[in-house]
């Protein structure tokens, strides 16, 4: 891979990406009792991998003129995020607690406000929108972020991750139809298995998955956590095993996929409007390497403690994980 100085260079077309959704305060509780206070939230961590792979990336988000909000943008700084103008009008940032199990896993609880800014402006050279989370969910945000994504899929792939929480989200007949709505607008879905299995209960997240996929012609990606990944495409069914690792913690690992499978498709000219076409017709032996990349992104984050993506020579380099 060609290198600028100790940086390596990622392939695929010049261009950007934009990930739109919550950044926020996440204060983690663990076991022994410790309590951790880091700059969090799902879209925020995508961005974050992006940047940390050395993609052109902004974040359009809704965080406040306060100390929270300073130590986000700090945060996305040292990962070469940029901040999308406007993000910057809450009234305070958001908070949301996360409590780990023995097992490492977290549970949410949320104190957030999710509004857009008034103007949006978006770059033209954008090559993918991603968007996902509380950011799909919360009124009114919400529906600006559907008329954006209505819009800029002319131009863009959009790509989307629900990161279903229940604590949010209330009851599955109800949180449905509001995930389904932006299913329709995407060209590649993640999804975990335990989201899935949440939004339908009385129906198999692989039958669901598939189900997606031939109502909606997107790339669903649904991912199983250690089990690895499975994508369902115009090519049939990928399976991607998973990568053993010992586990420090489960935070961000879903978001680490997530933005190394946006990287991997950027890597192979897979973005943009105009490629669409050759995106949803690609080949599963190329998205079986893509998703195989990704799963390896989030085992590395899963083997360290909060949302810690690696960087791309971390990622492509040598190493047991």
């Amino acid at each position: 891979m060609p290198t600028t100085g100790s940086t390596p260079v990622p392939a695929g077309p010049a261009g950007r990406a934009l990930v739109v959704g919550e950044a926020l305060i996440d204060t983690v509780r663990r076991t022994d009792g410790s309590v951790d206070e880091h700059p969090g939230g799902s879209p925020a961590n995508v961005a974050l991998t992006l940047g940390r792979l050395a993609r052109d990336v902004e974040l359009l988000t809704w965080i406040g003129e306060d100390a929270y909000g300073a130590m986000v943008r700090r945060w996305l700084e040292g990962s070469r995020v940029g901040l999308h103008l406007g993000s910057t009008g809450a009234p305070e940032t958001s908070i949301a607690t996360a409590t780990l199990d023995a097992s490492g896993t977290a549970s949410y609880d949320f104190e957030i406000e999710w509004r857009l800014p008034h103007r949006i402006d978006v770059a033209p050279d954008t090559l993918v929108v991603h968007t996902g989370s509380l950011a799909t969910a919360l009124a009114p945000g919400a529906d600006a972020v559907a008329d954006l994504l209505a819009v800029q899929r002319r131009v863009s792939t959009v790509t989307f991750d629900p990161n279903v929480r229940p604590a949010i989200l209330g009851h599955p007949l109800t949180a449905a139809p509001g995930v389904e709505r932006f299913l329709m607008l995407a060209d590649v879905v993640k999804v975990s298995h335990a989201g899935l299995a949440w939004l339908y209960p009385h129906r198999d997240p692989e039958v669901t998955a598939a189900l997606w996929h031939k109502r909606s012609g997107a790339i669903v990606v649904l991912t199983r956590g250690a089990d690895g990944a499975s994508t369902w495409s115009a090519a049939g069914r990928v399976d991607v095993p998973g990568v053993p690792v010992e586990i420090a913690d489960t935070v961000g690992a879903g978001d680490a996929f997530t933005g190394t499978l946006i990287d991997g498709l950027w890597s192979h000219d897979l973005l943009g409007a105009p490629r669409r076409a050759a995106l949803l017709a690609i080949e599963p032996d190329l998205l079986r390497d893509v998703v195989a990349r990704a799963v390896r992104a989030a085992a590395i984050t899963t083997s360290r403690a909060g949302a810690n993506p690696p960087r791309r020579a971390e990622l492509d380099g040598p190493g047991p994980v």
